[in-house]
């Protein structure tokens, strides 16, 4: 699912193509197919973002530099904050199970270096899994597997409400 130049690839994003299908029983997951077509038409296309490993414990993509940098050619902070949202909250909706969705409540990012060039590679590691709430610590490196940023978001995990037929109005 990559198309990462095989020159560019550092052994994070190994590690991530290795864990793309856990062992069985480790928790749901999503395969290559689903990935792409959750990001058909979303932010998550338009930015470059491409998902490696998706189950609730960890979640694992990249995302280009290039198109997504501010004036001054330097990897733009929200760009590096929708990488994080995103593979938290993939990881969130996993973790919240089937007839239940996540949404997210709180996100917070430190920005430890800047980046102008290559890819950069987000992890999402859960620090709390409950039945209300899913948090995760997501940390973004370069290539070189530098630290560029860390964000923890939390996600509330809710029950799907019925369709609601009366928000349409009187027939």
């Amino acid at each position: 699912m990559s198309d990462t130049p095989p020159a560019r690839r550092t052994a994070a994003h190994e590690s991530a193509a290795e864990q793309a299908h856990p062992e069985p029983g480790s928790g749901p997951s999503l395969g290559p197919e689903e990935l792409r077509a959750m990001a058909d038409g979303t932010l998550i296309e338009r930015m470059g973002l491409q998902i490696f490993q998706a189950a609730p414990e960890r979640c694992v993509g990249t995302m280009p530099v290039a198109g997504n940098t501010q004036p001054y050619g330097l990897l733009h902070g929200g760009a590096s904050v929708v990488l994080a949202e995103t593979l938290g909250s993939v990881a969130a909706m996993l973790a919240a199970g089937p007839g239940r969705y996540a949404v997210g409540v709180d996100i917070s990012a430190t920005h430890h270096r800047a980046t102008r060039e290559g890819v950069v590679t987000g992890v999402a590691t859960a620090v709390h899994l409950g039945r209300t709430t899913a948090c995760y610590e997501i940390v973004i490196t370069d290539e070189r597997d530098r630290r560029v940023c860390t964000s923890r978001l939390t996600c509330a995990l809710r029950d799907a409400e019925p369709a609601a037929d009366h928000l349409s109005g009187p027939a």
